[in-house]
């Protein structure tokens, strides 16, 4: 009930709980039960079923329900449509962000599933990788139809080097491995993954924590800046640049990357 209706209650205070965590510090299931006109909230803990409603974030009883081993909890929320303008959620914003999440928790499995989708609805999902040609309206008709999926499952043993070759699959690898390692400092820990590809634009993407830093940081300089630095380094020790000639510039090096 304290995680539930008060600010900076969340476990993610304590260092020896989490060792990494994102987010804004205990706001987030305050904040989605005070915007909802009602919460379910399932846990099983302690060796029993324990279940709590609240309606307009006001809790109710807490129940102690039927003995159990099982661990992990459950919570079901309805948004007020007095505050949001819409209350409906797009299963493909869900999806991409619940894929993002697995690509970067190694072997995490995340199941997303649809239940306002009955199975006789379901229909196949035509998923383009490549640009089309453009369309008559015949067939801009035709493509307005819906796809509805019921089930996504995501699994990526791989973690960031599954994630890099996913950026790239629809492109042409210039090497077959993908460069990928770790690293640790004093409070702090890196992963890095990358593979060239045959194109010209670089897609470098950076998170900490989880969490996507698309203004960049620090975290991303370091990283340009060391890939510029060795790259140079290396060239120049194979002799494929002359003492004589200037390095190469970044943009130059990051041509066709993909990298998170």
């Amino acid at each position: 009930e304290v995680v539930m209706t008060q600010l900076h209650a969340g476990g993610k205070f304590d260092s020896d709980s989490y060792a990494v965590s994102g987010g804004l510090h205990g706001v987030g299931i305050s904040v989605v039960n005070a915007l909802s006109t009602r919460l379910e909230a399932e846990v099983d803990t302690g060796g029993f079923h324990w279940t709590q409603e609240y309606k307009e974030a006001t809790p109710g009883k807490l129940f102690q329900g039927e003995p159990t081993e099982r661990t992990g909890t459950t919570i079901r929320f309805w948004p007020d449509g007095n505050i949001f303008e819409t209350t409906q959620f797009n299963f493909e914003t869900v999806a991409r962000r619940l894929q993002e999440m697995a690509f970067l928790n190694k072997g995490l499995t995340i199941t997303l599933t649809d239940q306002r989708v009955a199975d006789g609805e379901v229909t196949d999902e035509v998923v383009s990788e490549t640009a089309e040609a453009p369309k008559t309206g015949e067939e801009v008709a035709a493509a307005e139809i819906e796809h509805k999926v019921k089930t996504r499952t995501y699994h990526y043993p791989g973690g960031l080097v599954d994630f890099v070759r996913h950026i790239n699959r629809t492109k042409s690898a210039i090497h077959n491995s993908v460069v990928g390692f770790t690293g640790k400092g004093t409070g702090h820990e890196l992963e890095v993954a990358m593979q060239w590809n045959s194109g010209y634009s670089e897609s470098v993407h950076t998170f900490a924590n989880t969490i996507n830093t698309h203004e960049g940081g620090t975290h991303e300089e370091g990283f340009r800046a060391a890939l510029t630095t060795v790259v140079n380094k290396y060239a120049k020790e194979k002799k494929l640049l002359k003492e004589k000639d200037g390095n190469l510039t970044g943009d130059d090096i990051r041509e066709g990357l993909a990298a998170i």
